[in-house]
This record gives structure tokens, C-alpha cells and sequence, in this order.
């Protein structure tokens, strides 16, 4: 596994990948970054797939800071187009996965058409009228967000991971998934992502989603207090080609309770 970076627009995009060859397998992220994708990609990539989890624009190590309106669903789905650009894959076959928000931009990138995605995988992302959730949404107050310093977000963020990980933690541990977020530019860009939360991004899909025929997979810990399972059955209800595999004990972030067996699901799906 190695992180690597490249210019979009302009912009320094960093992401971890693994595999020197295979289909190319995007990985987004939501109100995270790449980091939840880590505990995967080496077995993603032995199955012979070339997994890249990429870091949004101001996120993680990437580069840049969108203000909200370059934080919503539709605008991040149309910056994801445009890194597979970059790489010069977007004339292939790209297969997709998203967790929480990044669930998100993915629908949206199925819906939308501007790449070939065969298949897509969800894990544990935002759907219908899930989110945002309201440790997201109090963002959303002019007032609040104006008052809210970077050292808040970072304690904000720290509540929200220990929560997630649904496991004992280290600091240290702690402390690598919150270092992004102690760079004032990157605590900006996740409050421009909260600001931009809205629900209707992922309702307006709906209707689109019922009349796709693209094969979907469902991956949802089954304990999470953010995006909660019944929508997931919901979505399995209702989406056609949609199976939901549920992961026992596991919360937000269910790579970090169960990487061994959702990397089987996922290479059992993308190379079924």
C-alpha cells in the first residue's frame, strides 16, 4: 500500500492505493477520509482489483478547501469524474464504493453517467432522508458555524471517531485518524461539508435508483448510531439488485471491527 498524489485542476489530490494493475476500484469517503478505506485495499488488491481511496479536495492530505457550495453531493460526484480523469482511467470501467457521504456521491455518479460503473458498493452511507446527522446538522446554523473555531471541530471529530470505531481505541489510534484535522484549512473544509449536508441530494436519486439494473451491495455495520440499518434494509427493499450484508458488532467505520470479511464481500461482488 503506498499514498500517492496527483494535480486536479490545478489542486494536489492525494490517495492510498495498492496493486499495480486490475480494474480500477474508486473508494470515496465522507465526513472521514481515505483512512477508512486503509484496512482493505491490500486484500482488495491481491484479488487482483486496484483499489484507490482518494482523498475529496481538503480532506485528509489532498490539497485545496471548497466552500459549500463546492461541498454538496452533485459537485463532489462531479470532482470525483474529474480525478478519474486525471489518472486517465475515464474511459474504462470503474468499479465504485462509498462510505457516509461518499455513499452519497457515489448514487450520485451511478445516476449521473459520466463514467461507466458497472458496480457499487455502500457501506454504511448516507441514503433517502438518513442524514444529516444531528451532530452534522447543528453546522448547518449560520450563526453556529461562524462561531465555530477549528480546535471545536477537532473536538468534534474526536467524539465522532471514538463513537464510530464501536471498539476500545488507543490514543494513538485516535490521534492518526484525527491529525488531518489539526490543519485549520482542513477543519475549514469539513465544516463547508457539514454546512452543505442536505438530504434532498440523496431523495432527488430515488426514483432514478428504482429503475437501475446495476448490480449494488449493501455493507452496513449493524450497531451504527450514525446511519442506521433500517435504511439499509429499506434501500435493499426497494433498489432493485440490491443485497445487504450485514457486519455483527460493528459500527460507523466497519473496516476497523471486520476488515477480513468485508474485503471478501467486495472482491466476491466486483469480480462476480
Amino acid at each position: 500500500m503506498k499514498r500517492l498524489s496527483i494535480k486536479v485542476e490545478g489542486i494536489p489530490t492525494s490517495y492510498l492505493t495498492a496493486g499495480e494493475s486490475g480494474p480500477l476500484l474508486l473508494l470515496l469517503h465522507g465526513t472521514y477520509w481515505s483512512r477508512v478505506w486503509q484496512p482493505v485495499l491490500e486484500d482488495l488488491a491481491k484479488a487482483g482489483l486496484r483499489p484507490v481511496a482518494v482523498d475529496l479536495p481538503g480532506f485528509g492530505r489532498s490539497g485545496g478547501a471548497p466552500t459549500p457550495a463546492e461541498a454538496t453531493v452533485p459537485a463532489l460526484a462531479r470532482w470525483a469524474v474529474r480525478f478519474v480523469e486525471a489518472l486517465g482511467e475515464a474511459d474504462k470501467p470503474v468499479l465504485l464504493g462509498g462510505h457516509d457521504i461518499g455513499g452519497g456521491i457515489a448514487q450520485q455518479m451511478l445516476i449521473d453517467e459520466a463514467l461507466d460503473i458497472p458496480r457499487l458498493v455502500l457501506m454504511n452511507a448516507v441514503m433517502y432522508d438518513s442524514w444529516p446527522a444531528p451532530t452534522v446538522m447543528r453546522f448547518r446554523d449560520p450563526d453556529v458555524a461562524a462561531a465555530t473555531t477549528p480546535a471545536d471541530i477537532l473536538a468534534a471529530r474526536r467524539q465522532s471517531v471514538i463513537a464510530a470505531l464501536a471498539r476500545p481505541a488507543t490514543e494513538a489510534e485516535i490521534l492518526e485518524w484525527l491529525d488531518p484535522w489539526t490543519d485549520p484549512r482542513v477543519a475549514r473544509s469539513w465544516l463547508s461539508m457539514a454546512v452543505s449536508a442536505d438530504h434532498r441530494y440523496t431523495m432527488a436519486l430515488v426514483p432514478a435508483l428504482k429503475a437501475s439494473a446495476k448490480p449494488k451491495l449493501l455493507i452496513w455495520g449493524e450497531d451504527d448510531g450514525f446511519q442506521k440499518i433500517e435504511y439499509a434494509e429499506r434501500f435493499a427493499a426497494e433498489i432493485p439488485n440490491t443485497r445487504l450484508v450485514r457486519i455483527p458488532k460493528s459500527g460507523h467505520i466497519p473496516t476497523e471491527n471486520d476488515a477480513p470479511r468485508i474485503a471478501r464481500e467486495m472482491i466476491g461482488f466486483f469480480k462476480g
